[in-house]
């Protein structure tokens, strides 16, 4: 009898996870579907803004932020510029001869671009200049449910992310 009793505790902790946990895991997988949707979406739309108005305002950052939380996932986003400096090849032109008509950059990150845009609500971005926006999640539901789920195999790179670049026209 205590073998047969061991038997139903297993059908029923596997018809639990069949009836359970792996709509579960499905659903929340298309969730992140959508929101990795939203998220590239939300990001090529902000660079391509800033890349063609030449200007990165504190209201816009805060409104893209906005928007990539509305996913319900909590969101990292790295920013980089890199300025041109025209004047940069100028200065090595007797020491590199082929640095001629080539521009240098200044890059600025994340936290030097949002002390800039607390300071004066805006940075102006010349022709030239790059952008570079990064948004990202690794604290997902169907990331959680994923990585218990298969720990035995190591598999945990389950994430939301994008990622898009422009040059200043």
């Amino acid at each position: 009898m205590p073998s047969d009793t061991l038997t139903i505790v297993i059908a029923i902790g596997l018809t639990a996870i069949i009836m359970f946990v792996f709509p579960l895991m499905t659903m929340a997988d298309r969730t992140d579907d959508i929101s990795q949707m939203v998220v590239e979406t939300e990001v090529t739309e902000f660079v391509n803004n800033i890349a063609t108005v030449g200007q990165l305002t504190l209201d816009d950052y805060d409104k893209f932020v906005q928007d990539i939380s509305s996913t319900g996932n909590a969101m990292t986003v790295e920013i980089q510029v890199d300025r041109s400096d025209p004047n940069g090849s100028k200065k090595t032109t007797q020491t590199n001869p082929s640095a001629i008509g080539t521009d240098e950059y200044t890059s600025e990150f994340t936290s030097q671009i949002l002390r800039e845009l607390d300071a004066n609500n805006k940075i102006d971005l010349k022709e030239g200049d790059r952008i570079l926006v990064k948004a990202y999640s690794k604290d997902t539901l169907a990331t959680s449910l994923n990585n218990w789920f298969y720990k035995l195999s190591g598999n945990d790179v389950y994430a939301i992310s994008a990622q898009h670049a422009a040059v200043v026209k």
